[in-house]
């Protein structure tokens, strides 16, 4: 080569590169730096966690009211000594006095609770795991603490809905209504009476959400590892059987808090005894005297069949919910930079 011809060449190529400020920087088809994309979990926002948990709490709450009636009934009855009432029984009286709308007294408050509380329980669930769980979708203690944390915050939220709803499911219940039973709770028991139970409702919870969450993410994970080529088909049983499962479980193992949480709520009411104060050790104690061991039991039949099928509907409706946000946001994105 005639160098120059090559100097030549070097000299235009470097006299070019000077003014690349007026050459166009070529971009891929599809690059849009004004788009940016706020930070999200599952692809969705925090607003969308709130809305998906709270029509998963409502369905799954008003779906099963009648049996979550029947377990009020049972772990409130302070005849002394106290009768052992099973199941059907409990039902068939209930029936019999009331009709059917004696299964749905309360479901107002039911209602008025539960989309608050869940919007708030899913949301700061959702969040605390993807902060707990260091990246890795399989870090059971992550979603145990983050139900823990979850169960705090929505119980603040819920805690005073569910007195009302309680002594509105009590037999023979004074109150005509939602808002006739929150003002009289109010002008002859004070605020402190919605909350009397919350320290005995976090104890309870606290646990029953680190076994309900870790135990679904487990079961979940097992359940997609079995058939993974058809996971995506049956997601819907997947999340239920799974919601199932953990639901019965923690259930279970956390009865003899919740008859004492229902002791507390519903104290002075129907007969029911009145504490002096809150102290989940004086409850247990008196109903240990009144009952035996076995009323700290009382009503674990009707509490399994409540969340087993109330965590499955639960689940499965909250996993649907964040599907369609999810493919919501994908449509949306797509739009936006097409």
């Amino acid at each position: 080569m005639n160098p120059n011809f090559a100097a030549s060449m070097a000299t235009e190529a470097t006299t070019k590169f000077q003014k690349s400020e007026l050459l166009p920087v070529p971009q891929p088809p599809d690059f849009h730096p004004e788009i940016i994309v706020s930070p999200s979990h599952d692809g969705l926002q925090f607003w969308q966690f709130m809305i998906a948990g709270s029509i998963a709490g409502s369905v799954e709450h008003m779906a099963m009211f009648p049996v979550d009636t029947v377990k009020t009934r049972m772990q409130a009855l302070v005849s002394c000594p106290i009768q052992q009432v099973g199941l059907r029984h409990a039902v068939r009286s209930i029936l019999k006095s009331e009709g059917p709308a004696g299964l749905y007294r309360g479901i107002g408050a039911m209602g008025l609770g539960a989309g608050p509380a869940h919007a708030v329980y899913f949301s700061v669930y959702e969040m605390c795991k993807k902060a707990f769980s260091g990246g890795n979708p399989n870090n059971s203690a992550a979603h145990a603490v983050s139900g823990v944390f979850a169960t705090v915050a929505s119980d603040a939220v819920f805690t005073p809905m569910d007195v009302v709803k309680q002594r509105l499911q009590l037999g023979s219940s004074p109150y005509k209504g939602v808002m006739d039973c929150f003002r009289i709770v109010m002008r002859e028991e004070g605020v402190g009476a919605f909350y009397a139970s919350y320290r005995t409702t976090v104890l309870m919870n606290a646990p029953f959400t680190a076994v309900h969450f870790a135990t679904y993410e487990a079961v979940k994970r097992g359940l997609m590892e079995v058939s993974p080529d058809s996971a995506n088909d049956e997601r819907l049983i997947v999340h239920a059987t799974a919601g199932a499962a953990a639901g019965a479980l923690a259930a279970a193992l956390t009865t003899p808090l919740d008859v004492v949480k229902t002791q507390l709520q519903c104290q002075g009411v129907c007969g029911c005894d009145r504490f002096q104060n809150s102290s989940i050790r004086d409850v247990i104690r008196t109903i240990v005297k009144k009952d035996g061991y076995i009323g700290l039991m009382r009503g674990w039949k009707p509490r399994m069949l409540f969340h087993a099928p109330a965590a499955a509907i639960c689940w499965s409706t909250y996993e649907a919910a964040k599907s369609f946000f999810q493919e919501l946001n994908s449509g949306s994105d797509s739009s936006t930079v097409t």
